[in-house]
């Protein structure tokens, strides 16, 4: 890899009359986020360039957002969807939802001090300002990224907390969503997938069944979120990513950011979990999806 190759070539992809983004899209997929970052770097030292700002005057639409999402460091990328989902008329409810709830603590950290020194005000004062009720308490709480990471399990602990969960929701009449939270969005992986077992023996029903019907909107799709995740991660990606295609339309942002963050980390996973769980590739379904160079490089992505 040579930084200075690669930056002397988006140059010449990019000079004189038209774009070669054939060119561009080859270069950018065959590196990866970090090499990304040392050609930025040499692009300006070597050509005295921007080499965001030249890709954004010779890109457009969706592959620019891509291309750019890509130029992106992985950190600053999810701030940068964070504060979009938070500014504005309407609030990304999805969006907030699917990086709060997959993210790792040390990855919750590092947005949280990115999101301040490029806003100059917290993430969760703009998320606070922006949601309201049980809703925002959820979202509070895991832009905390205060989840235990441990992998020690508690059996009577474990049977407490499934017995609290359908005590404070199927049991009852109206539901106790704080128990719900409390539980969800701070015990360890390991843990929950013990409870989840016990609560479907007390229950006698998935705790995403009783999510479902105890509780509705954006609180729903948030626990739901957080109960996939902690089952399986790639899997949840696999179904946002199937939603954003399917049907007439595509959710472009979804799209866009799924592809982008999760290529240099689960990208294998989410695609052997969409072949399992919807009987199709998800290389074929970007293919009859989307179109031009704007598909070219979700494929590059996407891979094989």
């Amino acid at each position: 890899f040579s930084a200075e190759q690669e930056a002397q070539a988006l140059r010449k992809a990019m000079k004189g009359l038209g774009t070669d983004e054939d060119a561009i899209i080859e270069i950018l997929t065959k590196l990866n986020v970090s090499q990304r970052q040392q050609v930025l770097i040499t692009y300006k030292s070597s050509i005295g360039r921007d080499l965001i700002d030249d890709l954004k005057s010779e890109l457009s639409g969706n592959f620019e957002r891509v291309i750019i999402g890509m130029m992106t460091p992985t950190t600053m990328y999810d701030v940068h969807e964070l504060r979009r989902a938070l500014k504005g008329a309407g609030t990304d409810e999805g969006c907030l939802i699917e990086i709060l709830a997959s993210r790792t603590n040390e990855e919750i950290r590092r947005i949280n001090e990115n999101y301040k020194l490029q806003y100059g005000r917290t993430l969760e004062e703009d998320i606070v300002s922006d949601t309201s009720s049980m809703f925002r308490r959820v979202l509070v709480s895991l832009a905390t990224g205060n989840r235990d990471e441990g992998t020690y399990v508690d059996d009577a602990l474990a049977q407490q907390d499934a017995q609290c969960l359908y005590e404070a929701g199927e049991k009852k009449w109206g539901t106790d969503e704080v128990q719900f939270m409390a539980i969800l969005c701070t015990r360890n992986r390991c843990h929950l997938l013990r409870v989840f077992d016990a609560y479907r023996g007390i229950a006698d029903k998935d705790i995403t069944d009783s999510i479902k019907s105890e509780m509705s909107g954006d609180l729903e799709d948030a626990l739901l979120a957080v109960v996939k995740c902690v089952r399986n991660k790639p899997a949840y990606f696999a179904e946002i990513l199937y939603k954003s295609m399917k049907g007439l339309g595509t959710d472009d942002n979804t799209l866009i950011r799924v592809m982008v963050s999760r290529s240099e980390i689960d990208m294998l996973d989410i695609r052997r979990e969409f072949l399992t769980m919807y009987g199709k590739s998800l290389y074929s379904f970007i293919k009859g999806d989307c179109s031009g160079d704007y598909r070219k490089v979700l494929l590059r992505l996407c891979g094989g």
